[in-house]
């Protein structure tokens, strides 16, 4: 596979890797309070998720998504649903604290990893776009012929590369700013952008057409 067409789908990657959305904001949520372990195993339910649209991606089932609009539909409103169920659980808890100014400690009970991995792995396998960014833009990378099956899995370990990098950063960046970020009016701040953000992305989600 040639330099020049990694190079090329690094750049659309990391577009997409860089642009806001549901990963970073789950990862501002995670850190301040879990600790940026949990942080990082948010990134490998992230990564682990990219693994899984890669495969379905190469060996052709994920086809079904844009093919079976039934299909797609389940699996839109299961990512939709998903995604609004962490903005309003986010709002709750931002109203529920507005009557405290307190400094937020870290969590008794700090976010088990696996649930940490899972939220990561639920945020990115739930979403059509990533299958849909696997199907349309993916593909066209991938050099016919043999050696196609080893060069598109060599991408996917780019863009999996690209995210793990990307959101390192960004959780040793709020690691970094722990004391800030735990101060009571950030926190209520957070939550309160999370909700909107999480339940903005589940709206436009759910009216996503294939």
């Amino acid at each position: 596979m040639e330099l020049l067409h990694i190079l090329a789908f690094a750049g659309v990657a990391a577009l997409l890797v860089m642009s806001p959305g549901p990963n970073g904001v789950l990862i501002a949520r995670t850190v301040p309070t879990s600790g940026r372990t949990a942080g990082f195993a948010n990134i490998a339910g992230f990564v682990a998720a990219f693994y899984l649209h890669g495969c379905l991606s190469i060996f052709g089932i994920s086809v079904i998504l844009v093919r079976s609009a039934e299909v797609f539909f389940v699996v839109k409103m299961l990512g939709a649903a998903y995604l609004c169920w962490i903005g309003f659980k986010a709002l709750r808890d931002a109203w529920r604290g507005m009557a405290t100014v307190s400094e937020v400690a870290p969590a008794r009970r700090r976010r088990p990893l696996v649930k940490a991995f899972a939220e990561g792995f639920a945020t990115n396998a739930l979403n059509p776009k990533v299958s849909m960014f696997y199907l349309a833009a993916f593909p066209q990378f991938i050099p016919l012929g043999e050696g196609a099956v080893p060069s598109a899995f060599l991408l996917v370990c780019v863009h999996a590369l690209l995210n793990v990098v990307w959101f390192s950063a960004m959780v040793l960046l709020f690691a970094r700013l722990l004391r800030a970020a735990r101060s009571g009016r950030f926190q209520r701040w957070l939550k309160g952008v999370t909700g909107v953000v999480f339940v903005a992305f589940g709206a436009k989600l759910a009216a996503l057409n294939p």
